[in-house]
Formats: structure tokens, C-alpha cells, sequence
């Protein structure tokens, strides 16, 4: 039975590590790409490099200097879908059917600066109502005759106590807080989405997916977080084959603080 392959990588400035984009594409081979914190205008996205490995489909929603998300597809789209949330313009969502019909949406969650209290944080206050908004969205979204559908994307949360290197010492830090957890918890389960990481690692087991700059050695202190997510419809889950971290993309010069992750299904 054919697969596909979808990738999600925060690359923190698409023009900076297009050529770490390369070489992620050329090692590990994804049908689809989906990328955020492009940090670039939908004119100045640098589409060459990537029209040159197959990915003729493009589905961009970028902002100068901050923000945006892409989808860089070897399958054609039958449709492509931009949305706001919160009342901004701040290139946080972008969507697309593939051919063939799976539905594909791709979210760059508000990061929620430092002091997890929406009464004295801006931020904060912003990271819950853009996830009170996707749960919204998502409860409407029953019906008869729902397609197939993937969520990819930094969602800025580690919702699971191994998604942190220290589930005690985190309970503070914005990213892990019971608040952003249990807005989480009802985003997932406004539509039933499955995580698809979860299927393949154990909840027992730690998984990480992005790791700060501020460690000289990451691999030698592993102080990660897992904000990186895939989630599929109940009936797409049913056919996913496999999930990795490309833990190696974070050792290069100058990388992401975040790692791309990857996960196949059957079509």
C-alpha cells in the first residue's frame, strides 16, 4: 500500500536554514513539508530551492520578521485555506486539501512570554484565547461526512509530564501549566484528534522535540520540551506507520532550537 510522509519543522527563519531545509529533504525524504516561523512576506519566500526537490504545491502564509507558516507539498492541492485567529493577522495557520482528499492544517500556537497570568501577560492571555478559538472551530467540525485530516504544528505546549525533562520544576513554566495542558486537552478533544507521537512512544517514555539555546551541550543536558505535534483524525490514525524525530537537524551549526519530527501513513 503507498504511504506519505509528512514533516514539521519550527525552522526559525526559512532563509536562514534553507540550506538545513535541503538536507533535511534530501536525508529524510517527505512528501509534504510543513514549516513555521518562516519569518518571511509571501514574496520573498524563497521557493526555488524547494520547487527544485519536487515540491511544486506551495501553500504560504507569512509575515515580515515574525511568524509564518508554509506548505511545501510533491502532491498537488485541491484547495488552500488561510485563517486568522483572534481578530490578528499574524500568519499562524494555513491550510490545504491534498489530492486526494486528506486535509492538512498547519498552526504555529502563540508562544505566551514568561509569566503564565493572562491578568498581567498580554501574551499569555493571547496563547489561551488562539486555543479557545481552535477548540471552537474544531467542535463544529462533526458531521457525516468529516474527510480525513492531519494537525501539524508548534503548539507550544508539552501537554504530558515526559514531555519535559522535569514535570515538577516545570508546573510554572510557561509551555507546561496546567492551564495550557487542560486547554490543550480540550482543543484534542473537541475533534477526537489522536497523537500520533504517542502512538509510537509510550507516554511513559520521554520525548522531546525542541531544546534551548542556552545549553551549551543539549544532548548532554537533554532539558527538552516536546511542543512539536502531529495529531490525525480517529480514521487517518488507523493508518499511520511510523513517527521520528530528526534529533541529528538540532547538532548543526547555527540550527533551530527546534527538530523536525516525521510521520507516515498509508493512503
Amino acid at each position: 500500500m503507498p504511504q506519505i510522509k509528512v514533516a514539521c519543522w519550527n525552522i526559525n527563519s526559512v532563509r536562514l536554514r534553507i540550506n538545513q531545509a535541503v538536507d533535511f529533504i534530501q536525508t529524510h525524504n517527505p512528501d509534504i513539508l510543513c514549516l513555521q516561523e518562516t519569518k518571511v512576506v509571501d514574496d520573498q519566500f524563497p521557493e526555488k530551492p524547494f520547487r527544485n526537490l519536487g515540491y511544486e504545491a506551495l501553500a504560504i502564509h507569512g509575515q515580515k520578521a515574525y511568524n509564518g507558516v508554509a506548505i511545501l507539498s510533491r502532491i498537488p492541492f485541491e484547495n488552500v485555506d488561510k485563517r486568522s485567529f483572534c481578530g490578528k493577522a499574524d500568519a499562524r495557520h494555513v491550510a490545504v486539501t491534498l489530492q486526494g482528499g486528506i486535509e492538512l492544517h498547519n498552526f504555529y500556537v502563540p508562544a505566551g512570554g514568561d509569566e503564565p497570568d493572562p491578568a498581567i501577560n498580554e501574551k499569555f492571555a493571547h496563547k489561551l484565547a488562539f486555543l479557545d478559538e481552535m477548540e471552537s472551530w474544531f467542535a463544529g467540525w462533526h458531521g457525516p461526512d468529516r474527510p480525513l485530516r492531519l494537525l501539524v504544528g508548534d503548539l507550544n505546549i508539552a501537554p504530558l509530564e515526559n514531555d519535559v525533562w522535569s514535570h515538577k520544576q516545570l508546573l510554572k513554566v510557561v509551555s507546561h501549566t496546567p492551564v495550557e495542558v487542560e486547554r490543550l486537552n480540550r482543543v484534542q478533544s473537541a475533534f477526537q484528534w489522536v497523537d500520533i507521537a504517542r502512538q509510537f512512544i509510550p507516554p511513559s517514555e520521554k520525548h522531546f522535540t525542541w531544546w534551548s539555546y542556552r545549553a551549551r551541550d543539549w544532548r548532554a543536558s537533554n532539558r527538552g520540551r516536546r511542543l512539536d505535534h502531529i495529531w490525525a483524525s480517529p480514521e487517518l490514525a488507523q493508518r499511520a506507520r511510523g513517527f521520528a524525530v530528526a534529533e541529528t537537524m538540532r547538532d548543526l551549526p547555527q540550527p533551530s532550537d527546534h527538530a523536525p519530527i516525521v510521520a507516515s501513513f498509508d493512503i
